[in-house]
């Protein structure tokens, strides 16, 4: 049965309207929007006090209530997808670790396989994060399985998920990371940069070869010197590049959060969260991958020295709110950048990401101070804070 959503505020593409109605099909599909004088005859969902928006779109994620993508289990997979509507998630990019080629490919089969089968937020392509890094800026990733970025692999692994690989993370300065950026590169799969001891020039040549996105920008990567830009300069500077950021408050700080908001403007900054396993769960012993990892205080580290942050416990729902409360954004930047940045970084915006009639209704409801009260799927209420 076709409704109206009526509420005080929607997050629309190109606007931001202060009262209104959205229509929603029959078929689970966003229709005409209608503005506050023009109320359609038919039923009416009233959220007048609260706000619309699209649905998030985490398209760094790790694991989710005790599961991690590297199980290779779909039974596991689809709880993190139902799981991540608790988050405001809809559409998300399931988030390999650095692994062999074969658990790799294996996981590809998996997610490949079932990925229509997901019954919560929706799989809209793999996040390939390695192998192909460098060992001074592995992070929580496992060294012994780094190697030079490899074309030929890459078509193996993207063949057993069925296309469905989006994003694949590389560090500059491996041997053959031009060449593998301008054969992977396309309309369909995008290049990242990141974990890496790059520097500014050997990031640029991968950005003019094709690559469009930096991993978890600030984090893994060569810094910024007024000699040595390094990967963060090339991340502030380069033209039409999408810059991850992860807002918890632990990984970025919120001033230098807010120094690349300014400097790249919150169309291109992706608001993600590297959850891992411990995301929606308590605190206490966990392991990401093959490295066990202690999960306190907010942060998940690793335990052996130096501690290195492993992932997150951030949800998406929080890092909207986070950069709103820290006042380094407004709430429409906000919901951009967690909706229609990711997307637009992953080549998925034709598939989610914003509020466009004719696309599957897939929403959230807001109240006023930016935490979650509701998320839709397909025009159904699926979660109620």
């Amino acid at each position: 049965m076709t409704y109206y959503i009526h509420a005080k505020k929607f997050f629309l593409p190109n606007t931001t309207e202060k009262g209104g109605y959205l229509e929603v099909t029959d078929d689970g599909k966003f229709g005409s929007f209608f503005p506050e004088d023009e109320k359609p005859a038919g039923k009416i969902v009233d959220y007048s006090d609260k706000m619309i928006a699209p649905g998030l779109v985490d398209t760094h994620i790790h694991g989710l209530l005790g599961h991690d993508v590297m199980d290779n289990d779909w039974d596991k997979i689809n709880d993190m997808s139902k799981g991540l509507l608790e988050a405001g998630v809809t559409s998300w990019l399931p988030t390999t670790l650095t692994a062999s080629r074969e658990q790799l490919n294996d996981v590809c089969k998996t997610i490949g396989d079932n990925y229509k089968k997901a019954e919560g937020a929706k799989i809209q392509g793999i996040y390939f994060e390695g192998p192909f890094f460098t060992e001074e800026h592995k992070g929580a990733q496992n060294p012994k399985y780094f190697t030079d970025p490899d074309a030929d692999e890459f078509a193996e692994w993207q063949e057993s998920a069925h296309g469905m690989i989006r994003k694949i993370a590389i560090a500059p300065e491996r041997k053959g990371a031009v060449e593998f950026t301008k054969a992977v590169a396309s309309d369909t799969v995008a290049v990242a940069l990141g974990h890496s001891s790059a520097t500014f020039e050997q990031a640029k040549a991968c950005v003019e070869a094709g690559a469009s996105v930096f991993t978890h920008t600030y984090n893994g990567m060569s810094g910024l010197s007024h000699h040595q830009p390094g990967m963060v300069g090339a991340a502030m500077t380069m033209n039409w590049v999408d810059d991850e950021l992860i807002c918890d408050g632990h990984h970025v700080l919120a001033p230098a959060a807010e120094t690349l908001i300014d400097k790249k403007t919150p169309e291109h900054i992706a608001l993600i969260t590297d959850c891992m396993r411990a995301g929606l769960m308590p605190d206490g012993d966990y392991v990401l991958g093959e490295l066990p990892v202690i999960v306190e205080g907010g942060t998940a580290k690793l335990k052996s020295v130096p501690h290195n942050l492993a992932g997150s416990i951030l949800l998406l729902k929080d890092a909207i709110k986070n950069v709103v409360d820290w006042n380094i954004a407004t709430d429409e930047e906000a919901i951009i950048m967690g909706s229609y940045v990711p997307a637009k970084s992953c080549k998925i915006a034709d598939d989610c990401g914003a509020i466009y009639p004719g696309r599957d209704a897939d929403f959230i409801v807001l109240n006023s101070d930016m935490s979650l009260s509701e998320t839709y799927l397909d025009g159904e209420s699926r979660y109620q804070a």
